[in-house]
């Protein structure tokens, strides 16, 4: 009887088994280090934020003055000026952070958004080839211990996406 449950067990089993699943897996931290588009972004980002990153150089240079003009000064300074500069580069301080402050969380929420555009694009253009190439399914590599070469489609789909697909 036993004997018998194990014979169906296996003969079930083998449709199973003969279908094998045909796997892929992509190196997305790869991909995301050749793609062209990433450079487009990069600029696009510069052009954006030029402006504002160009004020808060500014504004650390004159600060950096300021700073060089008390130490070089200080001694043929009198109190009432001295506190005077003092006053100054607090007030300058203190506007140099939140600017920059502002500057930075703006330019990393920009940059989020730019790379979740990317990350559309990627995963679209992964889908296409996993459809063409009728994968079963597609792995991130990070999640695979070991995987042929010939199963790594990195390239394809950095390849894909530098045609503009």
């Amino acid at each position: 009887m036993l004997n018998r449950a194990m014979m169906v067990m296996v003969l079930l089993g083998a449709p199973l088994a003969a279908h094998a699943e045909k796997i892929a897996v992509v190196d997305m931290q790869a991909v995301f280090e050749q793609l062209p588009q990433r450079e487009q972004v990069n600029e696009t980002l510069k052009a954006e934020f030029g402006d504002r990153v160009a004020e808060v150089q500014k504004m650390q240079e004159e600060l950096r003055g300021l700073l060089e003009k008390q130490q070089r000064d200080a001694a043929l300074m009198s109190e009432a000026q001295k506190t005077d500069m003092m006053r100054k580069m607090e007030s300058m301080k203190a506007e140099l952070q939140l600017k920059g402050k502002a500057l930075d969380e703006d330019m990393r929420r920009r940059n989020g958004e730019e790379q979740n555009k990317l990350l559309l694009q990627v995963q679209k253009t992964i889908n296409s080839i996993a459809e063409k190439e009728q994968y079963d399914m597609v792995l991130q590599r990070g999640a695979v211990i070991y995987v042929k070469p010939s199963a790594d489609i990195s390239n394809k789909v950095v390849e894909a996406l530098g045609k503009g697909n």
